[in-house]
């Protein structure tokens, strides 16, 4: 496999502006599409119906980007993860309110499961090329993945609460139609400022069926990775974005207005921070220096501090029972801390995924992963609109406690392996 580049520290910058300007706009368009559905009075189950394809695309895609960038080259994939999202922003633009709840769920699905597919070429692409270019020794692979994620999610956090204001002021159409121009815009500067050499192909004998890895600790954490991002968008997807705007809004367009700004401006709260302790989780664990075993344990310690949050805001919300300020501001509170954790378990799992695996396949062990990333945001996708729908908000965190539990059981696996 080619493992050099002429200049690595500005091939990486060219990856990371390429993957800042995705999820930017990934953010914004997940966040259009929730507010403007459910203001359109789409129930809970309905909302996450239209994310499913958008899930179930990255777990095909994780696999076959793998074989893809190892044969075509990382730069082939991230530039088809950026065209493809310009297309599906297109598409919805296409999109009729005249249209009736099942033509318009089914498009929309379509649409999003065309951005899935574009989101995990940029993401595989992104992420092994990082492998591919850190510096060797002293915690540079840890600090490399760290400063991507947390810079990537940060971004994504604003595309959140750009996605909410675009909705409130300019309307979905034109909102949509302004995403696809400035995206294509960025794709034509990266084409033309990537530099030459960026790595990525394997030996040409590789084949389709080499996606699945021999390294027992991929398998572990690929499952601890799954029932971790499960955990988080059980409530993240439909629960929590819903209740907030029933909280917040008074029925009228004005109301309806604030809202958007209101829980878009949470949401991209929320992924900032996130953002930003996924960079500082190095500094944090202090692990420059400390052997890999030695941060596989943190994974383990950490997984295992997540677990009980879900479960306490369930109870907060079981107990009040009605909507009410002491129960706004306790869940506030507590998805933030919620976040923090998270965003510690997160940074370790991207760390050890490249740690992990041999740069001769980093592709497809990255694939891998990260269709079981998919796969955890497909369930945790589906269990958000169903358990609100069934149980409200006590019963939709209770279940990201249970996936948070499950993901803490599988690092445990770690220690053995």
């Amino acid at each position: 496999m080619t493992t050099t580049t002429a200049n690595p520290l500005r091939a990486y910058g060219a990856v990371t502006a390429a993957y800042w300007a995705f999820m930017l706009s990934d953010g914004a368009l997940r966040m259009l599409v929730l507010l403007h559905f459910n203001a359109l009075g789409f129930s809970p189950v309905q909302l996450a119906w239209l994310f499913l394809l958008y899930e179930v695309a990255g777990i095909v895609t994780n696999l076959a980007a793998g074989w893809l960038a190892a044969r075509f080259g990382l730069a082939s994939t991230l530039y088809a993860g950026l065209a493809l999202q310009i297309a599906a922003l297109i598409a919805l633009a296409q999109l009729d309110p005249g249209w009736s709840v099942a033509v318009s769920v089914a498009f929309v699905m379509t649409v999003q499961g065309l951005s899935g597919v574009a989101k995990d070429l940029a993401k595989m692409s992104s992420k092994s090329a990082v492998k591919l270019l850190a510096p060797s020794g002293d915690g540079g692979l840890f600090r490399w993945v760290a400063a991507l994620t947390g810079s990537k999610n940060a971004v994504k956090g604003l595309g959140f609460f750009l996605g909410a204001a675009l909705l409130g002021l300019a309307g979905f159409r034109t909102a949509v139609w302004s995403m696809a121009a400035v995206l294509a815009v960025i794709l034509v500067a990266v084409i033309l400022f990537l530099p030459a050499g960026l790595p990525g192909r394997m030996k040409s004998e590789e084949t389709w069926s080499g996606w699945r890895s021999k390294d027992s600790r991929i398998d572990s954490l690929s499952l601890a990775r799954m029932f971790l991002f499960g955990a988080r968008d059980v409530w993240f997807v439909v629960g929590i974005p819903v209740y907030f705007q029933a909280v917040l809004s008074d029925g009228t367009a004005e109301g309806r207005r604030e809202a958007f700004f209101l829980v878009g401006g949470f949401m991209a709260l929320w992924i900032i921070a996130y953002g930003a302790v996924q960079a500082l989780a190095p500094r944090l664990l202090g692990a420059r220096g400390q052997p890999e075993q030695a941060i596989t344990q943190k994974a383990i310690r950490w997984a295992g501090l997540l677990a009980p949050l879900p479960f306490a805001l369930a109870a907060a919300a079981w107990i009040a029972g009605e909507p009410s300020p002491w129960l706004t501001t306790t869940l506030v509170a507590g998805l933030l801390l919620f976040g923090f954790v998270f965003a510690v378990n997160s940074s370790v799992h991207s760390y050890l995924i490249l740690a992990f695996g041999s740069a001769e396949r980093i592709t497809r062990d990255v694939g891998f992963y990260y269709m079981a990333n998919a796969a955890g945001r497909l369930l945790g996708t589906l269990l958000s609109g169903l358990s609100f729908q069934v149980g409200g908000l006590p019963l939709c965190l209770a279940t990201a406690g249970a996936m948070a539990t499950a993901s803490w059981l599988a690092a445990l696996r770690l220690s053995d392996a």
